[in-house]
Formats: structure tokens, sequence, C-alpha cells
């Protein structure tokens, strides 16, 4: 019995709480695009992904503070989903000057310090331009007391409201909101109710509301860090969703489906690998499946001792159910080499599918799994050596070559990430990001931090990501993570349609028989979802 895949925690919640070329690859994705030109001090920018809109979007975020290191964390995540609509630079919002507005199509300020010295020039700015604006958080007071803004907007500055708000309604979706985040949400003072449309509404435990996102003329804004203890059906989304608006992008609604089958190695049953195959092709429902071609167990955990290592060349039958999956309409992406790392327990117990192989970590006295940062020999060539060895693997089965990685776990350091993006270019998972990324100085890894996606992106390190987002079927708990059945992933799909454009898309383990795959897939569709392959997500 395969251990779970932890699952990788969203937001910032944690660290708050514990303060060969194997494809065409796109090798300048994360240089600043040609057409943007800007003076910004310490900026980063990216291109959009593949099929997005032409938006020229403007990310400042704030740095002072003893967590001004959450502002890069903020921008990081607000770049990642601005590239779905376009190219995007992100920069501390300390270094501009009057004019740099100018150069974008829209602008997104994250106010993650309470005080953040906004400078003069950002505030004129904002309350002069006819571009979309979005405003996240702290420091609004700045700007609705200065000039005519107020007056023009027909609102203030409130106060933080310090309700345990669990639930925020948008589109007729409760969406929630976990109430361990204590850090308030601004309820505004609304002073002319005919300029202001509340776009989303907070809820209070007595049931009493008041606005969670508002937009005046082309001011949006947001009450709240909408990143911190994020789950799969969280606040979030409705963030997610209203960038279609303020960033130029509206587009038709549209709601697709993905399925990856998980952790499939030489050492799977190929009847298992087939009985999937049969009921999604029966379904016409294109697959990703997500191979790992070398199987090991160091330490004879499943042998009675005695160490096992062999590849997919040693299981002609497993080989030949993949192949099976490719003629029933299966996509195969490499999932690591050996999906384990070196002889040690990493952090379970050394078997190929139940270790992380690209990044360190342990089960701690609470049974949590804590991330402890880069493996021992970490670099862009040792990271490469095993994609390498892996694609040879595929190609000597004769299972053609992938074009799409997916890091096991979820799991991997800044350089790991910069390496597949030479090699790949495209990824399908959940990323994992640490301060220092924006900024260019040495990765933070004691900060790290994740973020699903409900539609495709260019994330920061360049590569495209076909975006997870409503997670899987997990019958059992385990590590402090609840059971997710069927139903849950369903309730996350439903939770999903808020954003327009987005998708549901999950992953399952062949070793937990069809039944449960039947009652995800059935009530994805039901949902409205139509299931697409993971390459359509990311054709230009």
């Amino acid at each position: 019995m395969r251990i779970p895949k932890p699952l990788l925690s969203v937001g910032v919640a944690a660290v708050v709480l514990g303060a060969f070329a194997l494809s065409s690859v796109d090798a300048e994705a994360a240089v600043t695009p040609a057409a943007v030109v800007t003076t910004l001090p310490a900026a980063k920018s990216g291109k959009a992904a593949p099929g997005g809109g032409t938006a020229k979007t403007l990310v400042l975020y704030d740095t002072t503070g003893d967590y001004g290191w959450m502002g890069e964390v903020y921008a990081t995540q607000t770049a990642n989903l601005s590239s779905h609509f376009g190219s995007w630079t992100a920069a501390p919002v300390g270094g501009y000057r009057a004019g740099d507005l100018n150069a974008y199509s829209a602008v997104i300020y994250i106010g993650s310090t309470y005080d953040e010295p906004v400078p003069a020039a950002f505030l004129t700015d904002v309350a002069a331009t006819s571009k979309p604006v979005t405003w996240l958080y702290d420091n609004i007071w700045q700007l609705t007391s200065a000039g005519t803004f107020a007056a023009d907007h027909g609102f203030t500055s409130g106060g933080f409201d310090f309700a345990d708000v669990a639930e925020v309604d948008y589109k007729k979706q409760k969406l929630t909101r976990n109430t361990v985040n204590k850090s308030g949400i601004m309820n505004l003072s609304i002073t002319d109710a005919s300029k202001v449309t509340t776009l989303a509404t907070a809820v209070r435990p007595d049931g009493t509301t008041f606005p969670w996102a508002v937009r005046s003329g082309n001011f949006t804004y947001v009450g709240e860090i909408p990143f911190a203890y994020v789950t799969h059906d969280d606040r979030y989304l409705a963030f997610a969703d209203l960038l279609f608006d303020s960033l130029g992008a509206t587009s038709v609604e549209r709601h697709r489906g993905l399925v990856r089958i998980e952790d499939v190695g030489p050492d799977s049953d190929p009847a298992e690998l087939k009985a999937v195959a049969d009921y999604l092709s029966s379904e016409k429902v294109p697959f990703t499946v997500a191979v790992y071609p070398r199987y090991r167990d160091p330490k004879g955990v499943n042998n009675g001792g005695k160490a096992q290592d062999y590849t997919l060349l040693n299981k002609p039958k497993v080989v030949a159910a993949l192949k099976y999956m490719q003629s029933k309409g299966g996509t195969l992406l490499m999932h690591g080499y050996t999906h384990q790392y070196g002889n040690v327990a990493n952090p379970y117990d050394g078997v190929s599918a139940n270790d992380f192989e690209f990044y360190a970590a342990h089960v701690d006295a609470k049974d949590s799994v804590i991330y402890d940062g880069p493996v021992a020999g970490d670099s862009a060539a040792w990271a490469t050596s095993r994609m390498v060895a892996s694609g040879l693997v595929f190609a000597a089965a004769g299972l053609g070559t992938p074009t799409i990685f997916e890091f096991p776990h979820y799991a991997a350091s800044a350089v790991d990430y910069q390496a597949v993006n030479t090699v790949f270019g495209k990824r399908y998972d959940r990323g994992l990001y640490f301060p220092g990324v924006l900024t260019g100085a040495k990765p933070d890894y004691s900060r790290q931090f994740g973020q699903f996606f409900p539609y495709a992106v260019r994330d920061v390190y360049g590569s495209v990501v076909v975006p997870e987002n409503i997670g899987n079927v997990e019958p059992d708990a385990f590590n402090n993570h609840p059971a997710r059945l069927p139903a849950d992933l369903i309730g996350a799909a439903e939770h999903n349609l808020v954003v327009r454009d987005g998708v549901a898309s999950f992953f399952y383990h062949p070793y937990l028989g069809t039944e449960y795959l039947k009652q995800v897939v059935t009530g994805v569709k039901a949902e409205g979802y139509t299931f697409v392959s993971a390459n359509s997500m990311i054709a230009n």
C-alpha cells in the first residue's frame, strides 16, 4: 500500500506560524518583454502564458517592516496569476516614480505592510489614471485621504473587522475563508453607494455582512490579502476571477476538466492501468499519466529487507499497459526519475512514489510533513541529469519522450524549477515558491510557500503550468490532512465555477480502482465541465 501524496500547503500560513534538450522550450520566458520598458528599480518581468491576453500588468509590493519579505511572497503569487492575462512586471512600490504607470495597461498594488511609505507619486498617478487599478488590503487610507479620491469614488478607508469570517459570497457561491487568519478585513466607509459596486461579501458568524471587494469606476479594492490560508474552495478564487475584469481580458464563460493518473511506475499493476484507461476512454475523457521510470526500494521495505532497483525496461507488461493507455487517449508526462531520494527516508521510507525526490522533508512529532530545503547535492546539473536519465528510459521503452514535467510531491528548489524550465518549459503541478525569486536574492528556503492555479499560467520561473486545483481522492486521513472523497472534489469543482474560463483539474491513483474515479468524472461533468487534454490547455 503506497503512502498518500502529502498535500502541498498553499499560501504562507505555515510560514507565519512557524516564523540534454528533451523538448523545444521558450528559453527567454522569464526575461523582460521587449514591449515593456521600465525604469523601476529591482524589477522582474515575465511573459504571458500561451493563449494569454495582451495586458501589461505592473505589480507593486511592500518591503518594509519585520514581515517585509511577505510583500514579495504575495507579489509572486499575483504575478503568476497575472501571466494568464498578459505580461507582467513586479517591483517594490518604494521605487515608484511619477509616470512609471504609463508603460502598463493595469496596476495591482499589494498592501501587506501597515503604513508602508507609499510614494506620493504613486498615489497621484493612481488617482489620475483611467487604467484599471487593483488595490489589496493595507494603506488604502493613504489614497482615500489624498486629493479628491474619496469624493470621486464614493468611499473612504474604514476600520479593520476582526470577526471570524469563514465565508465570502461571490457569484452566488459561498467560498470558504480559514478563521485561523486573524489579520482582519478592511470594512470601508462607503459615502456614496451610487458610485460603489460590491463584488464580494464577507459573512460574519452572526450572519451580518460587509463588502469584501468593491469596484468604483476603474478602481477595484479587495479588503484583505487573498493568498493566506488558502484551500481548494477558498475566496482566493474570487480574486482570481476578478482579474478577468481588471486586467482587460474578460472572456466567454468556459469550464474545462482535467484528470491526471498519478504515481505510475515500473511497480504498477498493469491490470489497474488498463482498467483506468478503458473507463476514461469509454467516457471520451482525455487524460495524462504521471510516470516515474525507475523503481527503488533501497531498504527493502516491500521486499523482506532486500533492496530493489529496476526500470520500466525490466517490466514489459507495465510498458505494454502504458502503450495501451496512450492508445486510449493518455499522454505520458515525466514524474521525476525515481520519485525518491538516495538511500534515506525522505520523509517516509525511501520507496519510490512514497518519498520526495527533489526536496528534503521529514515527519515531525506531531505527524506533520516538514519541508526542510534542497536535498544534499542539489544543483542545476544534478537535477538536469535526473531528467536526462529519466528521458532515456522512456525512449528506450518505446514510449516516446515526455514534453511535460511534474515534480514528485510538488516540491523542488528554485534551482530545480529553473532547470525544468530550461529542459521542458512546461509543468503540470502546483508550484513551490520562495522569497528571493523576484528580487534576485538567494532563495530563502525557510519560507517556502505553494500556489495552485485555476487556469493556465506562466509562473515566475518562466515555465508554462498546466493547472491542478481540486486535489485528489484520499480515503484515509494522513499527516494531519483529512480524508478527501469524491464529494469533496466535486464540491471544489462547484466552487471553482466562479472563475470564468477556469478548470476543475484533479489527479487520481490507479490503485484505488475505478469506482471513485467514476464518481469524480461523473460529478465534474454534471457541474458543467468538459474534459480536455493537458496539451490543449497550453496551446498557443
